[in-house]
């Protein structure tokens, strides 16, 4: 069935039409659908605002501090306002808001100064709605975090408050004295009963674990919920440790938490050459009681967070899209949920049409790779489309969908692919090209804004060694 499967895949890259898998290892299923149909939702450009300048700008992990993917988030909407972080050229952090559609920005400059060039430390905010705090984790990359949050209020009733540094706190390394860690990719998601939660990796790449914490007026950890532990093997050799790397965590509107991911291995002697990335399979757990125990995809209950079962490379039922270390799966790519509650999941790697195994990992997915879209049906299947339009870029792609639940990424450079559900998600067509944005690689957006059916890209224009470069926001009507 493998051979099969690979043979119809090159078949169809030859003849242009998409190819659908369906289930978890079950085969695939070839459709045929339009490489560029009318069905497929449309975008229009609403303006562009310029943040600042000269924002802060080196390349480090062929990416950006200031548009990492797995910021989440770094440009935030609530109550009317719309926020955005990011850091300056004097490498201080800042914290901007405007009032919607098209107010003016005003920024507040915090005291707290990048640590190191590294893009991993780049800047997430949260927003508590139950008291109306604005939260700020920042500047971390296996290290303590550096954490601010605003006076109670401040983001629940935004006009009739000033925006000044004396409405934020000190800038702390603890959460309100609860000690974290060292942590690295930290995210706030807001859960069904109001409480803002706080997701973030423990140890390192390759041997690390995924926790939660919780605030409801006050922070408390609710501990791991992923293990580093158990052995994976390829060609004769076993990997013993391994870290789980999200692809999204959020909530549903029927308030299930859902987590996709992939894995990455410890020991890249699994790999077919050392300059690949030992990344492999997309995983899927989801929770029913806001992250305390976890449900596999058939709804077998396989870990319990804070205990000594927890979600691991051998958890039964866990893998939905199964893909060996050797094709440069990238991690941290983008969920999103219809309005059914069913996730969609973006991934990207190099199919293997054009190799069975990656060299050269940074080379080979700017010439080769391509995105994917992964979606749950109603049964708890999941299908699979190929998004026909090449990445050429190293980097990673946002998923959003609209209120009628058509589908659109974000594939690196600013552009915009689109697909109807009327098609089933399949009439992948470019709507938008990047033209005029000059963004470099990955940009990040605005997910809470969603539903005014507007997407807001928030991207840096690219530029060379140190120089610093504009960073802006770009605004898109959906549909």
């Amino acid at each position: 069935m493998k051979a099969l499967s690979r043979g119809w895949a090159a078949w169809t890259a030859r003849v242009g039409v998409l190819a659908v898998l369906i289930g978890a290892g079950l085969g695939w299923q070839v459709v045929t659908a339009p490489g560029a149909s009318a069905a497929a939702p449309g975008v229009t450009r609403l303006g562009d605002t310029l943040l600042d300048s000269a924002a802060l700008y080196f390349v480090s992990y062929d990416g950006l501090v200031n548009n990492a993917s797995y910021q989440q988030d770094a440009i935030v909407s609530y109550a009317g306002y719309q926020y955005a972080a990011w850091y300056t050229a004097n490498r201080n952090a800042v914290i901007a808001r405007r009032q919607l559609p098209g107010g003016a920005w005003q920024k507040v400059e915090l005291p707290h100064a990048l640590s190191t060039n590294d893009s991993h430390n780049s800047i997430s905010l949260g927003v508590s709605p139950a008291d109306g705090r604005l939260h700020v984790a920042m500047d971390t990359h296996n290290s303590r975090v550096f954490y601010v949050k605003s006076e109670a209020g401040l983001v629940a009733n935004p006009g009739t408050r000033s925006w000044v540094l004396s409405r934020f706190g000190a800038v702390q390394r603890t959460f309100d004295g609860v000690e974290l860690g060292s942590i690295t990719y930290p995210r706030f998601l807001v859960t069904p009963q109001q409480r803002l939660q706080f997701s973030y990796r423990t140890g390192g790449s390759g041997n690390g674990t995924m926790e939660l914490a919780e605030y409801d007026g006050t922070w408390r950890t609710l501990g791991r919920w992923s293990s580093a532990t158990g052995p994976y093997s390829a060609r004769g050799v076993t990997s013993s440790t391994r870290n789980l790397y999200l692809h999204g965590l959020g909530y549903s509107a029927g308030g299930r938490l859902h987590a996709s991911f992939t894995w990455r291995e410890g020991n890249t002697a699994v790999l077919c050459n050392s300059g690949g990335l030992a990344n492999h399979d997309t995983g899927y757990v989801y929770s029913d009681d806001n992250g305390r125990t976890w449900r596999n995809n058939a709804g077998q209950a396989v870990a319990t967070t804070g205990s000594g079962t927890l979600v691991a490379v051998g958890t039964p039922g866990h893998v939905v899209d199964p893909l060996t270390v050797d094709h440069g799966l990238i991690n941290q790519e983008s969920q999103a949920f219809d309005s059914t509650g069913n996730p969609h999941v973006v991934i990207s790697y190099v199919p293997g049409r054009f190799t069975q195994c990656v060299s050269n990992v940074v080379a080979q997915r700017t010439s080769f790779g391509r995105a994917f879209h992964l979606r749950r049906d109603a049964q708890g299947g999941w299908r699979k489309v190929e998004i026909p339009v090449a990445l050429n870029a190293f980097g990673r792609s946002q998923l959003v969908l609209d209120a009628a639940d058509n589908a659109y990424v974000v594939l690196p450079f600013g552009r915009i692919v689109t697909a109807s559900k009327a098609s089933g998600w399949t009439d992948w067509t470019l709507r938008f090209d990047g033209a005029g944005l000059n963004a470099f690689g990955e940009v990040v957006v605005d997910r809470s804004r969603l539903g005014e059916g507007v997407l807001s890209l928030l991207y840096q224009q690219r530029s060379s060694g140190t120089t610093p470069s504009p960073i802006r926001v770009a605004d898109f009507r959906l549909g």
